[in-house]
């Protein structure tokens, strides 16, 4: 997933050398992963969802509208709005990929966030 210099990929799948600033956006260090192999530059823990939130969520695709409504909610209080801030000002100078332990990144939090960066360019 590529747009507006913002990605969203998978924490397993090998950095790449144009993925700019990777970011992980999961609460939990991806089970199975060393640091040196996530080639993580900044894990944003306070950006991810809450436990509730997640364990409401489950992954269940049909759940997405949802939870990604419930979401945005969460991102508009003080601490993780703030956690927001600090991705669209390092967005505003480079490309960012947004790296989970989703196996659907297209129905995670990296995609809601994605998309609030690229709406906010």
């Amino acid at each position: 997933m590529t747009a507006g210099g913002v990605r969203v990929r998978r924490v397993y799948d090998q950095a790449a050398i144009d993925d700019g600033i990777r970011i992980l956006v999961d609460r939990i260090w991806p089970r199975g992963m060393r640091k040196e192999a996530a080639a993580i530059d900044v894990w944003a823990k306070d950006v991810a969802p809450s436990t509730e939130l997640r364990k409401w969520y489950g992954h269940v695709p049909e759940k997405f509208g949802q939870f990604e409504a419930r979401y945005r909610e969460e991102l508009a209080t003080p601490p993780k709005r703030e956690a927001l801030d600090e991705l669209r000002t390092l967005a505003r100078g480079s490309t960012l990929t947004l790296v989970t332990a989703t196996r659907d990144v297209g129905h995670s939090q990296a995609a809601v966030l994605a998309e609030l960066l690229r709406e906010s360019r």
